[in-house]
């Protein structure tokens, strides 16, 4: 972001110009007014072009526009959260991955907003979208990659584009899960060598050793027991991360049922099966031993 035009102050010039303003907002700028120079909210503003006349889907644009920004806001915070576990700094990981659940639970209410779509609103502009799918998002797909939810040919349809380079990168760096099994074993855990030197690109798949750690670390309820604290912070991300999926799933059910989906899927099955793939699946499978 671009924030050149952003003037800094400190706490003597707000107090100055509260003085001078008798505690009133300042109303008088030189050129441009700041908080749009820092929000760009102006530009933010153009980026609503609806391809009809119908009065909804505007709606169905800004929140799928919504989306896209907290799927943006989501990779930031694993992305922190990653790079703090492979330096062993599990205490700071915390907060981003505290962060990432809490804009999960923003990015989820977003449905909520769509709730007043039946199958005849969405048929009204639908077929304007030709086969512009939500399964095309390259940034849902860089937090599914984190999420250690991987698939190669998915980064196809980006082919020729600046989103394929970034995906083909993102897909060869280790997933968020991939830095906990390595920490796991750098705190003395006895986990299978193989998971240590696997291909990233591939999708991890749930594995016993990793379980068994997971049930060490929960018999120690000490508030010293900062891998307990990390298990619980994951497990909150995976949490909301599945009630996203399922209000998916429910929000095309009600607009469209069983209808093939815009990209070419069968739709709902197509979204049914991908619930089916866990994320951080030992972190739930260690629960039946605890």
């Amino acid at each position: 972001m671009n924030t050149a035009a952003v003037r800094p102050t400190n706490a003597a010039e707000r107090d100055a110009r509260r003085s001078r303003n008798d505690g009133a907002p300042t109303l008088e700028f030189g050129q441009r007014v700041p908080y749009d120079a820092y929000v760009h909210a102006s530009t933010l503003h153009t980026l609503q072009r609806t391809l009809s006349g119908d009065p909804g889907e505007m709606s169905f644009l800004v929140v799928s526009q919504i989306m896209e920004l907290y799927f943006n806001l989501i990779r930031h915070e694993l992305q922190q959260a990653r790079d703090h576990l492979r330096s062993d700094q599990i205490w700071p990981a915390l907060a981003p991955l505290k962060r990432a659940a809490l804009h999960l639970e923003g990015l989820n209410a977003a449905w909520q907003t769509l709730r007043w779509m039946t199958p005849a609103d969405f048929n009204r502009f639908r077929d304007l979208l030709g086969e512009g799918s939500g399964f095309q998002s390259a940034m849902y797909r860089q937090v599914e990659f984190l999420l250690g939810l991987r698939t190669r040919s998915l980064i196809r349809p980006f082919k020729g584009t600046t989103e394929y380079d970034e995906l083909t990168a993102a897909l060869n760096r280790p997933s968020l899960w991939d830095e906990v099994i390595a920490l796991l074993a750098r705190h003395g855990h006895d986990l299978k060598p193989e998971l240590l030197s696997r291909d990233v690109a591939d999708e991890h798949e749930a594995d016993p050793s990793v379980a068994d750690a997971w049930v060490r670390i929960y018999r120690d309820p000490g508030p010293d027991n900062h891998l307990r604290l990390l298990g619980e912070a994951l497990t909150e991300v995976a949490d909301r991360f599945g009630d996203w999926r399922y209000l998916h799933l429910k929000a095309v059910q009600r607009t469209m049922g069983a209808k093939s989906g815009s990209g070419g899927s069968n739709g709902l099955t197509f979204l049914q099966r991908s619930m089916a793939r866990p994320v951080f699946p030992e972190l739930w499978t260690s629960r039946t031993e605890m």
